[in-house]
């Protein structure tokens, strides 16, 4: 009976201590560091670095602020100013870079603007793009800076192709580009 009792007092207490704990909070931080992370601000100085302010430095071979990786900025004015671009592609390889810009073509532009340039392509005698131009327009002034600008920066509705072409393919295809051109105003 006594041991009746005993137990009978131990599980009391127990629950009275179960009942006293809040569940808002945790009883024991183990770690503590993962519960409540150090914030750093940027560029502020920090003890544990070498000189105490290396933080602020720029690392290595970085794009500073402000630095333009392209010769025109992506403006009404920057577009002026590319329509006097001449494209630097060696000219004794002028076939070469055709081919190439054609094959270029073919897989980037084709799709929206035809294989001839009419703005006739797949995509818009599907009407999923409306209001492609065609290349003959000769209102619009197309030269071979103006083409590589447009697909440097995208006009409209057409997007960028930097991404996906380095400055030497987005030349050969603004070369084709005026071949088309020339060939449609034949």
């Amino acid at each position: 009976m006594n041991s009746f009792k005993k137990l009978g007092v131990i599980c009391g207490l127990l629950g009275v201590l179960a009942s006293c704990h809040d569940k808002s909070k945790p009883n024991y931080q183990y770690m503590p560091n993962m519960y409540e992370p150090v914030s750093y601000e940027t560029y502020q100085e920090v003890a544990f670095l070498p000189d105490g302010i290396e933080a602020q430095l720029p690392p290595d071979h970085t794009v500073p602020r402000g630095w333009l990786p392209y010769a025109n900025e992506n403006s009404i004015e920057g577009k002026e100013l590319a329509r006097l671009m001449s494209s630097p592609l060696d000219s004794l390889k002028r076939e070469a870079n055709l081919t190439k810009g054609a094959e270029l073509y073919g897989i980037y532009c084709a799709i929206c603007h035809g294989s001839k340039g009419k703005g006739q392509g797949t995509l818009v005698k599907r009407e999923k793009i409306l209001g492609v131009p065609s290349y003959d327009d000769v209102a619009r002034n197309i030269t071979v800076g103006t083409t590589f600008h447009t697909i440097q920066y995208g006009l409209n509705s057409m997007g960028s192709y930097a991404s996906q072409m380095n400055t030497e393919e987005m030349w050969q295809v603004s070369e084709y580009v005026m071949q088309l051109k020339q060939d449609l105003t034949k």
